[in-house]
């Protein structure tokens, strides 16, 4: 056995990012703020970090992060305007990102009834 594999895919989750941030259609939500939380699966090409060890070789975790926190602080009107931003940011940023699925959460929309959140997903992948 020599330890050879074929590696069918890689993939970096960020879970649970919690933000306070001004996004709604209401200008009550733009001015008053609301927490939403956000989930985020890339698909990257960082064969090479397997061998190396070095973060030069991958993409890294805390950079994702600083990038979205950076979007989120940016009001917008709708959920799908907040993550259709922070995709194409990613993928300007990070040439090893391959495919992304992004899902940004509301929480205690301003619905009538009884709504603990409202969500987007976008999956998406690198245009090329």
């Amino acid at each position: 056995m020599d330890g050879k594999m074929i590696i069918e895919e890689m993939k970096i989750e960020l879970s649970d990012m919690h933000f306070y941030a001004y996004h709604g259609v209401l200008d009550q939500e733009r001015k008053v703020g609301n927490h939403f939380t956000l989930q985020l699966v890339v698909w990257v090409q960082v064969e090479k970090s397997l061998e190396t060890d070095l973060l030069e070789d991958t993409i890294s975790y805390a950079d994702i992060y600083e990038t979205i926190a950076e979007e989120m602080a940016h009001p917008s009107q709708l959920l799908e305007h907040v993550v259709g931003r922070i995709s194409r940011r990613l993928y300007a940023e990070y040439p090893r990102l391959l495919r992304l699925s992004l899902t940004l959460t509301k929480d205690n929309p301003p619905f009538p009834g009884d709504v603990t959140s409202a969500s987007f997903t976008l999956l998406s992948r690198r245009d090329g």
